[in-house]
């Protein structure tokens, strides 16, 4: 377990290499290593999930489970005026999003690393976004969901990412019994991007 992404010390050998990718019309140069999801570049489900969110440019973002970065500071160049928490339980994964900040020259960021919502429970936010860790299990997968709903601020949205495949039908179900509006927002390949709503 402990090479697996949801490990807090992945222990595998490290391959460092530096990906450039445009993502909402930014160019990002991001840093990857072995042991963080999607060490080859960005997942297509991310890419699904950048295009279509929607962040006002004061806002209070969280990207839950940021990995190397690539949701989190894309929010942060959305959110030029506001602020990004980008959490991760792996710590290589930690140390990538803070070296790709500053790779990046993105400032308005803070990364922590956190068991779910461990760093951050004395904190509220306008958007969370995240694309849950699917192998970590659907128990940690809908404490994000529930224990999410509890740091949002009231009329905040919480965005998410999964395949059909993964559990979103069961992840749609989870959204609508705890927040009070719920949209499918697009679907592509077989990955869906929610949008719930905190009424």
């Amino acid at each position: 377990m402990s090479n697996h992404y949801y490990s807090q010390s992945p222990d595998v050998k490290h391959n460092r290499k530096v990906h450039e990718v445009s993502l909402r019309g930014y160019s990002f140069r991001f840093m990857t290593d072995a042991g963080v999801f999607s060490k080859s570049g960005v997942d297509y489900g991310s890419q699904v999930l950048i295009d279509v969110l929607e962040i006002d440019a004061a806002a209070k973002v969280l990207d839950v489970g940021c990995g190397y970065g690539p949701i989190g500071l894309t929010a942060a160049k959305l959110a030029e005026h506001g602020h990004v928490t980008m959490i991760d339980i792996n710590e290589r994964a930690v140390e990538l999003s803070i070296e790709n900040a500053k790779l990046n020259a993105i400032s308005n960021v803070t990364v922590l690393q956190s068991d779910v919502y461990e760093s951050v429970r004395h904190l509220k936010f306008d958007v969370i976004i995240t694309n849950p860790p699917i192998r970590a299990g659907k128990a940690v997968v809908h404490r994000i969901f529930e224990e999410g709903y509890e740091l949002l601020e009231q009329g905040g949205s919480m965005w998410v990412v999964i395949q059909k495949k993964q559990g979103a039908p069961s992840t749609q179900a989870k959204l609508e019994l705890l927040f009070s509006e719920v949209e499918e927002v697009t679907k592509d390949k077989g990955y869906r991007i929610f949008r719930a709503v905190k009424g």
